[in-house]
């Protein structure tokens, strides 16, 4: 059978075939393309050797061939997703498009892209549609949402991405949006409380009560201590990618990156032939984390936790093709 799966099925079961990538037929003006992909769609994207690539369409399949190669050479044993699992892919049905999110990777701007590609008109520009709108989890469909059967069908013929980020880079950007901003008091008496109470020596009441001045160091004994990863999965806004997406059960057409997020995202909405009028916002933040920034951050990180904290996210690191920080003390 297509991509390996041996017998049949069960209803309940979900099956993941490495079938490539696919486009539904009515993406393509009169002709029909099985969900089981014709020649058609992966011109389009790029693998048909009659067609001459584009720099970007060789630059996306560089991707999908080096997260490929890093899944067959670190993954022995292919487990099953159940349906929560499937929570981070937003679903798109008008235009056959499923998208995971990673948060602090653009993410509130492609939900709103979400919206509007979804809105049925309701929504025109995404820069209309407030931060706290977009996260809303009854404006957009999850794939966790559906049947199994429909789950399969989506995940067999949608075109399906992914935006990633250079993976310190974005730990320190989950760290500053959360512990260094007064308004997030909830992860302050969730997350800091618990922070400061494991891991600074004689904290003071305030400190205790209010967990809002969590330093950076604070926050890497978190990560590694082995409680913490006893007590579940981390909190998405510094979980690894590979956990909240399953790049090597799910097999995704375009792998975005944060570093070229604007022509990436063009890429996709061309791709999926969306309206002209949709627009991926422009990025207008003074405040973004970069990646001068973030090595201030580890600055006073001894090289013993910084090599420990680049084990925790080297799996990032070599499925999406990111080098070892020049900053970090490990070589």
């Amino acid at each position: 059978s297509p991509g390996g799966v041996q017998g049949p099925v069960p209803a309940n079961r979900l099956c993941f075939l490495s079938l490539g990538p696919c486009i539904p037929p009515d993406w393509c003006e009169g002709q029909h393309i099985s969900p089981v992909c014709g020649s058609l769609v992966t011109s389009l994207l790029g693998f048909s050797p009659q067609f001459e690539q584009s720099s970007l369409q060789a630059v996306h399949q560089q991707r999908r061939e080096m997260l490929s190669s890093v899944c067959s050479r670190y993954t022995r044993k292919r487990r099953l997703l159940q349906p929560e699992d499937l929570r981070h892919l937003v679903v798109d049905d008008t235009h056959g498009l499923l998208y995971c999110y990673v948060p602090k990777v653009a993410c509130t701007n492609w939900k709103r892209v979400m919206m509007v590609l979804t809105g049925q008109g309701k929504y025109q520009d995404p820069l209309e549609i407030p931060a706290h709108e977009a996260h809303v989890p009854s404006n957009l469909r999850t794939l966790a949402e559906y049947s199994v059967p429909e789950i399969n069908s989506r995940l067999r013929s949608y075109l399906k991405f992914v935006f990633v980020r250079e993976p310190l880079e974005r730990l320190v950007s989950a760290y500053r949006n959360k512990f260094t901003l007064s308004y997030n008091t909830a992860f302050h008496k969730y997350y800091g409380t618990k922070i400061i109470r494991r891991h600074r020596r004689e904290p003071s009441e305030r400190a205790l009560e209010r967990g809002d001045d969590v330093r950076f160091e604070e926050f890497v004994y978190y990560l590694l201590d082995p409680r913490t990863q006893q007590e579940g999965p981390f909190n998405e806004h510094w979980e690894r990618v590979h956990s909240l997406c399953h790049p090597c059960i799910i097999h995704y057409d375009v792998v975005g990156k944060y570093e070229t997020l604007a022509e990436d995202a063009n890429y996709i909405l061309q791709l999926i032939g969306a309206d002209t009028s949709v627009k991926f916002p422009a990025s207008s933040k003074t405040t973004r984390t970069t990646d001068d920034m973030t090595a201030k951050f580890f600055q006073d990180i001894s090289p013993f936790y910084q090599r420990r904290l680049f084990n925790l996210y080297k799996m990032d690191y070599l499925l999406f093709n990111y080098s070892i920080p020049s900053y970090l003390r490990i070589r």
